[in-house]
This record gives C-alpha cells, structure tokens and sequence, in this order.
C-alpha cells in the first residue's frame, strides 16, 4: 500500500481530541443546552458518532465504484429522534472510537488509486475518499470549537445564576 494522503494518526486522535474536550465534565454539564434550539455537548457528540457512520458509508460506496450520489443526513432530526440527551457520553464516545478504529484498518490497506477514487456528495461535487476523510477530520475540530462554546456558556449562566 502507498502512503497515506491522510493523517491516520491525526485521524485517530479526533477521539483523544474529544476525551480532552470534555474532561471533568458533570453529567449535568453534558446534557446543557444553551437554549431549546440549540445542541448540548452529549449531543454534539452523538453527532459526530453519527456523522462517522455516515462518513465510514460513503468511503466505502465510493471505493465499490458506486454512481449513487452519497447521502446526506438530517442531523438535527437524528440528533432529536434518538433522545440524544438521554445517552451515556461514555457510550457513544466507545461507539465513535471503534468506527475510527475499524476505518483506520481500512485506510492502511488502501493504494493511491484507492485514495483518489471519487463520488458525487449531496451537493453535486466531485469529492475523493482521501477528501472524504479529511472533511471529518476537520469537521470533528469545527466541533470541538462548538463544545467549547457551550462549556464557556454553561459557565457564564452559572455566574449570573450566581450572581442573582
């Protein structure tokens, strides 16, 4: 196999990332949401697990030759519809690191011809696996960022709760 286009090592830290992001979190302060409309941080995690699934679907209808353009997904509505909330952070988190662990097998056996196979995504755009990949990689720190503005949120409405 040829080296991989991808950090798989960078890829496999996205769970480490997210270990690191919640750490001494209560159970209260994982399920906080900044408002009704709004996710908690189990939710932004419950997410991520299920925008890996997604993911781990598409690189692999992309590596068959599929012509099918790769689903979408209604996150708020899957988010919502599994009661997210009501979810233990330590499951969904061990569900996250074994699809990362089952995709990382499968991106070290992959060729370079591998990599740059290409799918249509739900927007019309050419995208490749090597692509693919490296999109969740991004899109787990564009949530990292959102975890952290909810902690920083949860905090500020303990002071003025406080402070009343």
């Amino acid at each position: 196999m040829s080296q991989s286009p991808i950090s798989i090592d960078s890829y496999l830290r996205t769970y480490d990332r997210l270990q690191k992001a919640i750490e001494g979190l209560t159970d209260a302060q994982l399920v906080w949401k900044p408002s009704e409309k709004q996710w908690s941080v189990t939710e932004v995690l419950t997410h991520l697990t299920d925008h890996n699934i997604v993911v781990s679907f598409r690189i692999r209808e992309v590596l068959a030759g599929s012509e099918v353009r790769l689903p979408a997904f209604n996150q708020d509505f899957w988010v919502e519809g599994q009661r997210a909330n009501a979810g233990r952070t330590s499951d969904i988190l061990a569900a996250f690191q074994g699809l990362l662990l089952y995709n990382s097998l499968l991106f070290q056996r992959l060729t370079e011809a591998d990599w740059n196979k290409t799918g249509v995504n739900f927007k019309g755009h050419t995208v490749t696996v090597a692509a693919i990949a490296q999109s969740f990689i991004d899109h787990v720190g564009h949530h990292i960022g959102q975890i952290e503005r909810i902690i920083e949120a949860e905090t500020n409405s303990r002071k003025t709760i406080g402070e009343s």
